[in-house]
């Protein structure tokens, strides 16, 4: 079993009852559980690190998704949550065809908003059409709290009290979670033994193939090292897995790299701190962008920042070039552009 996520995932709480909730359903089976829950991260660093983050460790019977509220806050575009979502489900049933999947939906006062003046969260809308289209369970927990909330059956700031739930909203989420699987293994017992079947992709562009893409493959690193157990200096925070680990960086404009890939899309995950930069880059020598790696959570943090640079390639070979720029954000220290991974749908 596997639990894709972000913050609301990786801390303790629902997830760790909906365990022991198994463990007790089922005394004689051995379970392994695969914890892939990282702070901050989306369906956008989900479509891309699902590979070596979930399926590598072995063949998944049931995998848990939630990315509805780090889609918000880190503005993700409607069409690349549904690329996302949409390549998870393909490369995960690709894996194992009988693999279980579960979409979650979590509260935020973001969602809740939406709800109060009648507008379903595009995250909600996003998430329930991919379930749709691929007869999965989708636990809108948005709207049941909202719902709940509507009732007078508690309020969000003594009870709630934040989008990573107080222990009460904690079993909230563990409730609805279990009626979900109750349910499903009611229906097994009557002895419902559905095939399924994987039905047409609905956007080509999906990344239904997403991987990360090793540092090493970059070229002609003008300005650029690789830092092999890469630590702050600054004392600011860091995320579990980000850190001590293989950089690819650079703090001065004009320090260039050209990467070579195959696929019909590229991107990069980088390290967002105070002295994040500004980038400027094209693909295959067409018209160069401008892209700001520093973000409003970056003066505190050295946040894993995933930024998707091309997709709807045309598939085959390509060539990235990046530069850093002379400017940057009126905020940022420093020019810095620091690469963890390079990410690409084949």
């Amino acid at each position: 079993m596997a639990f894709l996520g972000g913050s609301i995932t990786f801390n303790p709480g629902w997830r760790q009852k909906v365990c022991a909730y198994l463990r007790a359903q089922f005394p004689e089976t051995k379970f392994k559980f695969i914890i892939a829950g990282i702070p901050s991260l989306g369906s956008l660093p989900h479509a891309f690190r699902l590979q070596r983050d979930v399926l590598d460790s072995g063949k998944v019977d049931l995998l848990f998704i939630e990315a509805a509220v780090n889609d918000r806050v880190n503005k993700t575009d409607s069409l690349t949550q549904i690329r996302d979502l949409e390549g998870i489900v393909r490369h995960a049933k690709g894996s194992n065809p009988a693999m279980d999947i579960v979409l979650m939906e979590f509260a935020d006062p973001n969602k809740t908003h939406d709800y109060n003046i009648g507008i379903i969260p595009a995250e909600i809308a996003n998430h329930e059409l991919i379930a749709e289209h691929y007869q999965l369970p989708s636990i809108n927990l948005a709207k049941e709290i909202y719902d709940k909330l509507l009732a007078h059956e508690f309020n969000w700031q003594d009870d709630f009290k934040d989008l990573h739930p107080a222990p009460f909203g904690q079993e909230l989420y563990f409730v609805s979670i279990r009626s979900l699987l109750e349910d499903c293994f009611k229906e097994k017992a009557q002895g419902s033994n559905k095939i399924y079947s994987l039905p047409h992709q609905l956007n080509t562009y999906s990344f239904t193939n997403g991987s990360y893409y090793d540092i090493k493959n970059a070229e002609h690193v003008a300005g650029w090292r690789i830092d092999k157990h890469w630590k702050p200096v600054d004392n600011v925070g860091t995320r579990d897995g980000f850190v001590d680990i293989p950089v690819l960086s650079a703090e001065e404009p004009g320090a260039s790299l050209i990467l070579p890939f195959s696929g019909n899309a590229i991107g990069i995950a980088v390290l967002s701190g105070p002295d994040a930069g500004t980038i400027i880059y094209s693909i295959d020598g067409a018209e160069t962008k401008h892209t700001d790696l520093y973000t409003e959570w970056s003066n505190w943090l050295h946040l894993p920042w995933y930024v998707l640079l091309g997709n709807g390639l045309k598939p085959g070979d390509h060539r990235l070039k990046i530069t850093i720029d002379n400017s940057k954000n009126k905020d940022s220290k420093g020019n810095a552009c620091r690469i963890v991974y390079f990410f690409k749908n084949n």
